[in-house]
């Protein structure tokens, strides 16, 4: 049903139904209750793109996931175990606010048009970025078309130093520095001392705070660091296993091992499993992130717990706040992690 049929059933102009919908104060209250009577009877519903045309809210949150590497590796947004959770927990709470949620998953730099296009569209009243790696230049492109912007898992002190926090931007993250060191503390309480690490992808912020986490940690109790327990897993199973292969050829081995993600943690184990290495017996291992998974395997992996509902639930209400005002603003959350003990880290040597 078109607003023209609406106008017909009540007996008004159709731009009376628009200045009805639109809630302008010129409109006889007889009037007004007439056109929303027809409105509730015939389920009648605006189309969002022409309220966008004609400068209203879509009431719709754009949501970008972005996997660079994600195409070229096999590791697609729909299986990994970050970003599912993610666009569930955003959808439930946009849906429960009354906003609609616009997904756009991103595998190159040429998909970033995407976005652009959905801001300058106007098919979106904001929008949630959310794997993005370190890459000012699109933050700046994005910051540039002044429309509310909610980046997860930046380096805020880059966007201070390139002056971007003058239009509407928010920027949330999680400690994933305290985690990481909880984790890697626990495993030294232990007795362990010759910990290892599967890293992340050093081109995102989480990447380069679970690792240099995990440095400062040794280093504090003056424990070293082999070059060969630096394992590249760059936030994939595939690659993590491949690099766990290698290291099992080279014969030596560290007795514990801290994953960047809990994908790359279950690959592990799953690789020494294959040559009859127990865990957490003979190698005691930890992840990141707390997956559902995680709970669920032999044997239950121990993790650090991201926040994910808590930083889903806080970009949302920062859209929608944002979207409210006309002002610019900048505002950063960073919420913390939690160390979840279970079976494979094992218990004191």
């Amino acid at each position: 049903m078109r607003s023209e049929d609406i106008a017909k059933l009540a007996g008004v102009s159709r731009s009376t139904v628009s200045r009805v919908i639109n809630n302008y104060p010129n409109v006889p209250e007889e009037t007004r209750v007439k056109v929303l009577k027809v409105i509730e009877e015939h389920h009648y519903e605006p189309n969002s793109f022409a309220r966008a045309l004609a400068g209203k809210r879509t009431d719709t949150i754009g949501l970008f996931a972005i996997s660079l590497s994600g195409k070229n590796i096999g590791n697609r947004i729909y299986q990994n175990n970050y970003f599912a959770p993610f666009v569930e927990a955003v959808v439930d709470t946009a849906n429960a606010k009354g906003f609609y949620v616009l997904i756009h998953t991103v595998y190159s730099r040429e998909d970033f048009q995407k976005i652009k296009q959905a801001f300058m569209q106007k098919r979106i009243d904001g929008g949630i970025l959310v794997g993005i790696q370190e890459d000012i230049e699109i933050v700046r492109e994005l910051s540039d078309l002044n429309a509310p912007l909610v980046i997860i898992d930046y380096d805020i002190t880059e966007i201070l130093a390139e002056r971007l926090d003058k239009g509407h931007l928010a920027v949330i993250n999680s400690k994933d520095y305290d985690g990481t060191v909880a984790a890697i503390e626990h495993l030294i309480a232990l007795g362990h001392q010759e910990i290892g690490i599967v890293c992340g992808e050093q081109n995102t912020y989480s990447g380069k705070e679970r690792y240099t986490a995990y440095l400062d940690t040794m280093r504090k109790h003056e424990l070293t660091v082999k070059d060969s327990f630096v394992l590249n897993g760059h936030f994939s199973k595939q690659r993590a296993a491949t690099e766990m292969r290698k290291l099992l050829a080279s014969k030596e081995l560290p007795t514990a091992i801290f994953a960047s993600n809990d994908d790359m943690a279950l690959s592990i184990i799953e690789v020494l499993h294959e040559h009859g290495i127990r865990v957490p017996e003979q190698i005691a291992v930890i992840g990141f992130d707390d997956i559902d998974l995680a709970s669920r395997t032999v044997p239950k992996l121990s993790s650090v717990k991201l926040p994910l509902y808590e930083m889903s639930k806080a970009a949302v209400q920062k859209i929608i706040d944002m979207v409210g005002t006309s002002e610019p603003s900048f505002s950063t959350l960073s919420l913390p992690t939690e160390l979840i003990l279970r079976e494979s880290s094992g218990s004191k040597r």
